[in-house]
């Protein structure tokens, strides 16, 4: 089990930028693919980015262009860059080890909340 406490969240008015940080409790290094998932109000929960343990990416075509994600596992940290912020990304943002079939691994850490409004 991995321990997974998300930060960085906060109120931004369209067009700004965010940057969130995930801690893990363990080292990541062994952890095939990472990700960052979203759950807006009255929403399902949606993958939004992933990185895999040799650095590859890839994003929802929602946020492609304009998020960008990253990992440190000497740190035992992963992130996501958010530009060009539009309102339709306001969610709860949460990290977690990405299965094959886009299922978290683990039990979800209490999230980062990001509003983006004028």
């Amino acid at each position: 089990q991995v321990q997974l406490v998300e930060s960085g969240g906060g109120l931004v008015q369209p067009g700004g930028s965010l940057r969130l940080s995930c801690a893990a409790s363990r080292n990541i290094r062994s952890i095939t693919m990472m990700g960052w998932y979203r759950q807006a109000p009255g929403k399902q929960r949606e993958l939004v980015a992933t990185i895999t343990s040799g650095g590859s990416t890839n994003y929802a075509d929602s946020v492609r262009g304009r998020f960008t994600i990253s990992r440190d596992n000497a740190k035992n940290m992963v992130y996501l860059q958010m530009n060009s912020l539009k309102p339709e990304d306001t969610a709860v943002y949460y990290c977690n080890s990405v299965l094959k079939n886009k299922m978290a691994q683990y039990q979800w850490g209490q999230g980062t909340q990001v509003a983006v409004s004028s």
